[in-house]
């Protein structure tokens, strides 16, 4: 594959206690097309090393080393998977050359490869871009199937990512290239964001998200103490759907927390929503693939950023499949 590069045993790296106690430990680094069938339950951790959509989104450039960092710090945590749980690093798709728009080509292939093979694709960017290489593998894996099912979209995110493609295809476009292509097709576009600023995103971003029937959650509301109703609303939209598909961009969340980013703010929402979130997702069963976007260590404190998108991964992996 012209936009790919094979994983690295030398990012796994932490304590040695021989008994699988870590992740590092677990963890079985395999080319994407050697990783084999799984006897039982597989989770696949691909990189997606691009940050041209943020340079063409006039971001702040970095996120192309994001997906490696995760890795590092992923590994560190302890392993609580049952034994009969397999768990690969299956390398990275790379953009050359700028070629943006491979790089999703490559991504798209590669996630639905996974698919095809039963494992649980969790893709670590790298640009918002991400999404759209990333929702079209999920597609061409339940078309294949011929059975008709829908995706929802669900997006923690201070920003719609709905910005017009009208010059270029950026980080600030993949959901509005999506909806574009479900009207071709006349199919809906389920498209359901969590933590929405209103300093965020400008007048005609709001004005395209009611257009395209966007549910929303405003961040003043996507707070902890409105759990209950916030669970209403994602389990109406869950039900209206087959799959859910979760990207998590991380610069949604407060630079307290999340300084790494390529958009930071101090405005965003925090873990523990989130975390509780994630819980009702997965718990509807119908969680297809996931991916954390906009991971830039070259603006990270202390590994925070990475810290997080780690502890997210390890929470979505350990309540998917307990011990």
């Amino acid at each position: 594959m012209k936009h790919y590069s094979k994983p690295k045993k030398g990012i796994w790296q932490g304590r040695i206690s021989n008994k699988s106690l870590y992740l590092h430990e677990k963890v079985k680094c395999a080319p994407l097309e050697e990783i084999p069938e799984p006897p039982k339950k597989s989770i696949a951790l691909l990189g997606y090393a691009c940050d041209e959509g943020v340079k063409r989104n006039q971001g702040r450039v970095g996120a192309v080393k994001g997906s490696e960092v995760i890795k590092t710090s992923f590994g560190k945590l302890p392993n609580h998977l049952p034994s009969t749980v397999q768990l690969y690093d299956a390398g990275s798709v790379t953009c050359k050359n700028e070629d943006m728009e491979g790089a999703q080509n490559a991504l798209s292939e590669a996630v639905t490869t996974l698919l095809d093979n039963k494992h649980f694709p969790i893709v670590l960017g790298g640009g918002h871009d991400v999404a759209y290489g990333h929702y079209h593998g999920i597609k061409n894996h339940l078309d294949s199937k011929k059975e008709g099912q829908t995706i929802g979209i669900i997006n923690f995110d201070a920003h719609f990512d709905l910005r017009k493609n009208t010059d270029n295809n950026n980080s600030g476009t993949p959901f509005y290239q999506i909806a574009m292509e479900c009207q071709k097709e006349n199919s809906n576009f389920n498209y359901l964001c969590l933590g929405i600023r209103k300093d965020a995103n400008d007048r005609s971003l709001f004005q395209t998200a009611k257009d395209l029937n966007v549910n929303f959650i405003l961040s003043d509301t996507f707070q902890i103490q409105f759990l209950d109703e916030i669970n209403t609303w994602m389990n109406a939209f869950i039900k209206t759907v087959d799959k859910v598909y979760v990207t998590i961009d991380l610069d949604g969340f407060s630079s307290a927390y999340a300084p790494g980013v390529s958009a930071p703010s101090p405005m965003g929402f925090t873990p523990q929503i989130v975390l509780e979130c994630l819980k009702t997702i997965i718990g509807s069963g119908k969680l297809i693939s996931m991916d954390l976007a906009e991971m830039n260590p070259k603006y990270d404190i202390d590994g925070q950023t990475a810290k997080l998108a780690a502890s997210l991964i390890h929470h979505v992996i350990h309540t998917l499949y307990k011990a």
